[in-house]
């Protein structure tokens, strides 16, 4: 079968990798967004889907707005069987989802998280289960008929890399699964009623402060590495656990100290910090920062 493939970040790269290795399946070519200037030095980097398609000579296009009636038109000039998207980061129009069956990749049992942080808001709501829904594409966001689901219990204190790593391994296997079988299966549709949604993650998300403890673990396990979690005066929470979620106490507070870590009692719950980066400087041990504050027992961490 001929596919044309969608998608711009790892997540998308790895599902168009399995559908590489896939011998009844030929990619024909890769739609992915433009290369965007990355780092100080604001080097143009392409996409990983980019530089996977370029490794095995398929035809990249990376349109800014797919919508465009030459970008249309130069996309229905491409025979395929299927379209597959994946992260890809624009709304297909009319056109294009008639051209061939659309099949999205979207890491949430939908119609839980439509939009574009499912992943994260899978840990910010501590769920205990997620998974990734194969489904068919309308003009919609993440709206259209579900095609497959295939759900995964998540620990308690799983990590976002860790369940990004695990949620990309069942989107690729499903991707051949749904096309393989894909005349077999009858469209379900998505329960309107029970519909939620979730944003962009902005660097401003993750702001955190000692109110509650639960809140705060929740946000860093699902911004770390990236935003990473910090306080209002910049310091980074590097690396931290969460040991009480119900008892009170005053926000911010040291209340023992040891000798790689530190207990600090929040409104709500208490904490385990292990390491912090301060403003402009390198990772630190907590015990060496509070040393070098002169900080101890009932002071204030900051």
């Amino acid at each position: 079968m001929k596919i044309i493939f969608m998608g711009t970040p790892e997540y998308a790269q790895r599902i168009l990798a399995r559908l590489l290795q896939t011998d009844t399946m030929e990619v024909v070519a890769v739609y992915t967004q433009p290369d965007k200037p990355v780092g100080r030095k604001k080097i143009m980097t392409p996409p990983p889907v980019k530089t996977l398609a370029q490794k095995h000579a398929i035809d990249v296009y990376q349109p800014s707005r797919l919508r465009e009636e030459t970008v249309v038109e130069e996309l229905l000039q491409i025979e395929c069987d299927y379209i597959v998207v994946a992260a890809y980061g624009q709304i297909l129009p009319r056109a294009i989802l008639d051209h061939a069956p659309c099949i999205n990749l979207h890491a949430s049992i939908l119609p839980q998280y439509r939009g574009a942080s499912p992943i994260q808001q899978t840990l910010l709501n501590d769920d205990k289960q997620t998974g990734v829904t194969a489904m068919l594409m309308e003009e919609g966001l993440d709206t259209g008929d579900i095609l497959k689901i295939v759900s995964f219990d998540v620990p308690k204190d799983m990590m976002v890399e860790t369940l990004f790593e695990k949620l990309t391994q069942i989107a690729a296997d499903l991707s051949v699964d749904v096309l393989q079988n894909f005349e077999h299966i009858t469209p379900q549709k998505q329960l309107e009623s029970q519909a939620s949604h979730c944003k962009k993650i902005t660097k401003k998300d993750g702001l955190v402060n000692f109110d509650d403890a639960h809140l705060l673990y929740s946000k860093y396990r699902a911004f770390t590495p990236w935003p990473g979690v910090y306080l209002e005066n910049g310091m980074k929470l590097k690396k931290l656990a969460l040991v009480e979620k119900c008892a009170l106490g005053k926000s911010g507070t040291i209340i023992e100290i040891n000798k790689d870590n530190i207990l600090v009692a929040c409104k709500k719950g208490v904490l385990r910090i292990f390491s912090v980066q301060p403003q402009s400087k390198k990772e630190m041990s907590v015990v060496a920062y509070i040393n070098g504050k002169r900080l101890g027992l009932d002071d204030i961490l900051s």
